[in-house]
């Protein structure tokens, strides 16, 4: 650990204790955070880094400990005077009410007031203003429903700045945002901690941490464990401290040795000139084909928004198809539903878990089971022996924390929550798999652990589409790579013929080229 700083540090928790029932959540933890730095918060799923930041938001109460802000003891208050202390928290999951305005859900709450009534006018001058202020560009008039995730984002900040907040609390950020957009949020992070702000960032991304922050400190099962200086440390040597042993980070080649057959004869999956409708567009995916062998993993590159999610979703069956085939071992499964694209070989981690992947309010083992309740049934009444087994089983192999199978997802981090949907379409049978942004929100271990598993599946002879927004991952898995921009794919290349910066220009929608 680094010795104390001799200026009051702009945060400094002490021996933090937090339960939840059984569950030690904090154990003693510890944070000091100096004025006017940007501050990685780092750990596993299940750590505690999240709920260290809703107790010194002012969001949960801890069970011991000391909280100090500006040298000021604020152990037990509230979100209400931590806000009015200048401490805001950017969550994870957005918090914005998409039928109001951008400048609507920045005000809320304090919302400007003119003759006793909302001053729209005023609202939007002084959202506008922010945004200048701030480098954070967004139409103050436009409806949050239809902003981009990374122009969501800037709201949840903005929100937080409009009420003054001085120290930033922000859970992965980046978590759901394209390279871009990212970069773009760096530079605003930066701008405002120049601006003398204060900033600590949970994320899982270890090139982020070296990147942009200064400092760096590590929990592990509830205690600190580390603190280094970024500029002294390496990404290895945060990945150990976060998970006590090595950790491979490298980007490895798709498959070692032969590569799969571009054409292959007996495809696991097979698209023929699929058109999907969006949201907002006639063609998300527009006209496409493609095949996945038996024993390949087929990655899709690409910023998000181009037609990725509808892709997807309409092979799973979860969006109508406005023209062409799905076929699924040799048989067209395209006027098929859900449930019996499942039990005919096709699984599918969805890119949004809490939308497409779980039932928060369900417990752990009811979500392994979800899609399947009728395998898991006698005479028409749900087993809960053979629930209660299975969840067993898939807690232990995918090291899902809490190790309690009664509790509801939704009392578990967001990564634990992503091993529950991973362990559920992972353990069951199937011929082909659809991964999208299989390791969103997971930290470094479950990184590796979650590859492997990958790469366990395609040796076993099973199809896996994967489609990612971080290029690392798809050159780290895929054995051919295809680059997605505008509802087609601009290119297709092997494993061995792609890099970052032969995928780039593809991505950006510079350069193209015929993708059958």
């Amino acid at each position: 650990m680094t010795a104390p700083t001799t200026q009051v540090p702009a945060v400094r928790l002490t021996a933090i204790e937090k339960r939840f029932g059984p569950v030690r959540a904090n154990r003693g933890a510890s944070l000091e955070v100096r004025q006017g730095e940007i501050h990685a918060l780092v750990g596993e799923n299940g750590a505690g880094k999240s709920t260290l930041m809703k107790i010194l938001s002012g969001a949960m109460p801890c069970d011991g400990g000391r909280i100090e802000v500006g040298g000021r003891d604020v152990t037990g208050w509230t979100t209400a005077e931590a806000i009015a202390s200048g401490v805001g928290m950017v969550h994870q999951h957005f918090m914005l009410v998409p039928t109001l305005t951008v400048a609507e859900n920045v005000v809320l709450g304090r919302e400007p007031v003119s003759v006793g009534t909302f001053d729209r006018a005023r609202a939007i001058r002084d959202v506008e203003q922010l945004c200048e202020q701030s480098g954070l560009i967004v139409p103050p008039d436009r409806l949050v429903a239809d902003l981009s995730v990374g122009e969501a984002q800037r709201v949840e900040i903005l929100k937080t700045l409009y009420r003054g907040a001085r120290i930033l609390l922000l859970d992965e950020p980046t978590a759901v945002l394209s390279p871009p957009e990212v970069a773009e949020l760096w530079k605003v992070l930066r701008r405002v901690r120049d601006g003398g702000a204060t900033i600590v960032l949970i994320t899982h991304k270890l090139d982020e941490v070296m990147n942009v922050t200064e400092q760096v400190t590590v929990m592990r099962q509830g205690e600190t464990v580390a603190r280094f200086s970024t500029a002294s440390t390496t990404p290895e040597g945060i990945a150990h401290a976060m998970v006590g042993r090595a950790v491979d980070l490298s980007v490895r080649a798709g498959r070692e040795g032969s590569a799969v057959p571009a054409t292959p004869s007996a495809p696991a999956l097979e698209v023929r000139n699929l058109v999907v409708r969006g949201p907002r567009v006639e063609r998300a995916v527009n006209d496409i084909s493609f095949t996945v062998a038996p024993g390949e993993i087929f990655g899709i590159a690409g910023v998000e928004g181009n037609g990725q999610t509808e892709l997807l979703e309409a092979i799973a069956g979860l969006r109508g198809v406005t023209s062409g085939r799905i076929v699924l071992g040799g048989a067209d499964i395209t006027a098929l539903g859900v449930r019996a694209r499942g039990d005919a070989g096709l699984s599918h981690i969805p890119e949004d878990r809490h939308r497409r992947g779980l039932i928060l309010e369900y417990s752990v083992a009811d979500n392994l089971i979800l899609g399947r309740q009728h395998h898991y049934q006698q005479r028409g009444v749900l087993d809960g022996d053979a629930i209660a087994s299975n969840a067993a089983a898939q807690i232990a192999g995918y090291d899902i924390r809490p190790a309690d199978a009664t509790l509801p997802a939704q009392a578990l981090s967001g990564g634990n929550q992503q091993k529950i949907v991973i362990a559920r379409e992972m353990s069951r049978p199937f011929t082909a798999l659809l991964a999208a942004q299989p390791t969103r929100g997971v930290d470094v271990g479950a990184i590796e652990f979650i590859h492997d598993e990958l790469r366990k599946a395609r040796d076993a002879g099973k199809a896996i589409l994967l489609v990612s927004a971080e290029l690392r991952e798809v050159l780290t898995l895929a054995d051919r790579i295809a680059v997605m921009y505008g509802g087609k794919f601009v290119t297709v290349l092997p494993r061995s013929e792609a890099n970052e910066e032969v995928l780039g220009p593809y991505m950006t929608g510079a350069k193209r080229e015929s993708a059958a």
